[in-house]
């Protein structure tokens, strides 16, 4: 039963590898939330590493993976501490933790033999913290009929929603859109990589996690060669529902579209921030032509390169005026938005609420997600 207070946890890591962002959220009777504190921490570099080489095949990948999943567990568990004990207050006052783990695989288009799997131990966290956790969010969904991705634009819809026509573009690792027509049905999905890239061509040559404020793709110059090629990729064009994640793009798949050309390394940086602006323009006008307001969240709605690229493109590829803000205009920090739609999706479990959208993942109906681990 939910504790009168409705404190949740959520904890995200990322597509983009960097670490865990952990928030502490109240949440109201009908599920309005707010983030009360928040705690984020970087991966090891063991851990990233061994999360990064599960990202495609490798020898003895089961007993990597289960190891993996169990260090997981045990860091996210050091940041709820941390969480808790930033915010002064106790295990026993929080109803769950939603947490999503790291996603390893994804593959949605396989009918009934599709699949996708988190890496986490759900029951050693439980063990840790002393608090119930939910996790495993995206199979129930899957199970369906759905892609069990994207999960946010359900709480981005309990969140955002106005009277404009109004879309959210979560810029994590992997971007996705959330449309909110102001009269119409709420849809969204994954349009391709937001930091995924870029932040893989930083760390292969510069050994940097991420580009600030996109300092280095500010450098270069777009290569309208190569940013042809990546957007020739068949998802850019496939209908929704889609989503997507490493499967489809990683660093194997620039290499391989940059073959032997030798451009300067800040130019491919720059290429690759103007196709996760592109991309995301692109598939806005495409898919909801009518929206008035973009509110960008995710880590990226801190690189000031990026945003200067997303409001160029907006105001080259739109028919009328185009408002793009930060959630921050909407009360919430842009890096917390992620972390504050798990502890919602674990309220949702708890009060047994559906938490999927049908129009979005392609499921066939409504469902609960999650499962419960108990403490």
């Amino acid at each position: 039963m939910t504790k009168p207070d409705s404190l949740y946890i959520g904890l995200m890591s990322g597509t983009s590898l960097d670490g865990i962002d952990a928030v502490l959220a109240k949440i109201g009777s009908e599920g309005e939330a707010s983030a009360i504190t928040a705690h984020s921490t970087p991966f090891a570099p063991e851990l990233r590493k061994a999360l990064f080489e599960l990202q495609s095949p490798r020898e003895n990948e089961l007993h990597r993976e289960k190891q993996a999943g169990n260090a997981l567990a045990l860091a996210y568990a050091a940041a709820v501490k941390e969480l808790l004990n930033k915010a002064g207050i106790q295990s026993a006052e929080i109803t769950a933790i939603g947490a999503h783990g790291q996603t390893i695989r994804h593959q949605p288009d396989f009918g009934e033999l599709a699949y996708t799997h988190q890496t986490l131990n759900p029951a050693l966290l439980a063990e840790k913290t002393g608090i119930d956790v939910i996790a495993d969010f995206r199979s129930r969904d899957l199970a369906a009929g759905g892609h069990g991705a994207p999960l946010v634009p359900a709480f981005h819809a309990q969140q955002f929603r106005s009277s404009e026509n109004l879309a959210i573009l979560n810029l994590g690792g992997i971007a996705n859109l959330t449309l909110l027509p102001k009269n119409g049905e709420v849809t969204g999905f994954d349009y391709g990589p937001g930091n995924m890239l870029m932040d893989a061509w930083i760390f292969e040559h510069q050994g940097n996690a991420f580009d600030k404020n996109g300092n280095w793709a500010n450098q270069g110059n777009v290569i309208p060669a190569l940013l042809e090629k990546l957007l020739a990729d068949p998802f850019f064009s496939k209908s929704p529902p889609k989503s997507t994640g490493r499967d489809d793009f990683h660093l194997g798949w620039l290499q391989e579209r940059l073959g032997k050309e030798n451009y300067p390394l800040e130019d491919v940086q720059a290429t690759l921030l103007d196709l996760t602006a592109q991309s995301a323009i692109e598939a806005l006008t495409r898919h909801a032509p009518q929206t008035q307001k973009l509110i960008v969240c995710g880590g990226g709605a801190r690189n000031t390169a990026l945003m200067s690229s997303l409001k160029l493109k907006g105001e080259e590829l739109f028919k009328h005026p185009l408002e793009i803000i930060t959630s921050d205009a909407a009360g919430i920090d842009p890096q917390l938005v992620e972390g504050l739609a798990f502890a919602w999706l674990a309220w949702a479990y708890q009060q047994k609420r559906p938490a999927n959208l049908p129009a979005v993942t392609g499921a066939k109906g409504p469902r609960i997600l999650g499962a419960c681990y108990p403490a």
